[in-house]
């Protein structure tokens, strides 16, 4: 219960803060995460007889790719980069697109602790304000359901290639929204 107190009193401080800001621009509240999507299979649940392990066709090349996304909650939209890494950099850049998507609204985000979102030489733009979960609880951030759902999808898949992995991927996000 403290817990969810404690969400409730950040998140109205930072609405306060957020009309102080930018008192003539409509709010609006996005959760973000990273996911590493990559050639290695992802060897989910399989339907088999009791004791007889799955069998399917795997992979164990390490090549890989990051998505940084957010999901609007109350309206289920959603934004998606594919980025080569994952650090401060990258993260800044994911702001700057998405702000430049969206940029007459002022966008509450909530990301995690990572390193990415917390470094100190990170430029938000002007109409983007970081909100952060409290540590180790990925379970209140609605775009992990997203990344669950993702791995899912692509459970014991197979790709040659990387572009061909991102193909599937870019179909996959273009039918989210």
């Amino acid at each position: 219960m403290s817990l969810y107190l404690s969400e409730l009193i950040l998140v109205k401080q930072a609405l306060v803060a957020t009309r102080t800001r930018r008192p003539h621009k409509a709010v609006r509240y996005w959760s973000s995460d990273e996911s590493r999507v990559g050639l290695l299979s992802v060897l989910g649940r399989k339907l088999t007889g009791f004791g007889i392990k799955p069998v399917g066709v795997s992979q164990w090349q390490f090549r890989y790719r990051w998505l940084y996304g957010m999901v609007e909650p109350i309206s289920g939209e959603s934004f998606v980069l594919e980025f080569s890494h994952l650090d401060s950099q990258c993260f800044e850049r994911f702001l700057e697109e998405f702000a430049a998507q969206y940029p007459d609204e002022m966008h509450l985000i909530q990301v995690d602790n990572a390193g990415a979102h917390c470094a100190h030489h990170l430029q938000t733009p002007d109409n983007v304000m970081l909100l952060f979960q409290p540590p180790y609880c990925p379970e209140v951030n609605p775009i992990e359901r997203l990344w669950e759902e993702m791995r899912r999808h692509y459970s014991w898949k197979r790709w040659n290639e990387l572009a061909e992995l991102q193909e599937s991927i870019s179909a996959w996000v273009s039918c989210l929204s």
